[in-house]
């Protein structure tokens, strides 16, 4: 099968269906094919095999749905078990550069974790603390949503550093933010329940309510 950014985007347009999937999710200001999401990501997968000039290509396009399949093939790509490192570095500077690309949640939601925190286990977290200091509320959901790489597998380091970046952006304003500081929380209590529930009593009335009630969604009992 050939993997080009038109043949991906020709599959889309074929698949539009802008009356029966209008995606009212998508808060952006660019056009919409209306392609039903699952649809987005069986194509993605399947042409997933292109190289990085044709996901550039993806990235440059207008309507929404061809960029959100270009962080879907970003993200099949790093999960190949053969990708080399470099390979790796490729795919989150690629991410980061053309973050401006990226008006909707589900697009970092769909890469973050795996394309930009992945490739950051095991090395200097520094960009994601830049990204959460953005005036962009984009790039600061980046932050907070790349650190959920570290919560499967749990890596302690990790952890330690979602929680300085939950600390930082709890009180966030913009949904588009804090509401991602309570998943990644939640899914660190699930695998760290006792340096989350530290984490939840030292922060205490700094933690906006529906931060704490989604952070405490899978801790486990605390030990009588």
């Amino acid at each position: 099968m050939i993997s080009t950014a038109d043949a991906l985007i020709g599959e889309l347009r074929d698949a539009a269906d802008p009356e029966a999937f209008p995606n009212r999710h998508y808060r952006g200001g660019a056009d919409v094919l209306g392609v039903r999401m699952g649809t987005v990501f069986e194509i993605s997968k399947r042409r997933s095999a292109m190289d990085l000039g044709e996901v550039e290509r993806l990235l440059e396009q207008t309507e929404y749905e061809p960029r959100l399949a270009a962080f879907c093939v970003l993200d099949f790509q790093v999960r190949r078990p053969g990708m080399t490192d470099g390979e790796r570095e490729q795919r989150y500077r690629l991410y980061l550069d053309r973050h401006e690309a990226i008006d909707s949640w589900d697009m970092v939601d769909r890469a973050a974790p795996r394309v930009v925190g992945g490739y950051l286990r095991g090395r200097s977290r520094a960009p994601l603390f830049e990204l959460a200091a953005s005036g962009d509320p984009l790039r600061r959901r980046t932050a907070m949503t790349a650190p959920l790489a570290y919560t499967r597998p749990a890596d302690v380091a990790g952890i330690a550093d979602l929680l300085r970046l939950a600390e930082l952006l709890a009180a966030d304003p913009d949904p588009l933010v804090s509401k991602p500081v309570g998943i990644a929380l939640k899914h660190a209590g699930a695998v760290a329940p006792d340096e989350v529930r530290a984490f939840l009593d030292r922060m205490g009335d700094r933690l906006p309510a529906p931060v704490r009630r989604e952070a405490g969604a899978k801790l486990p009992a605390a030990p009588r």
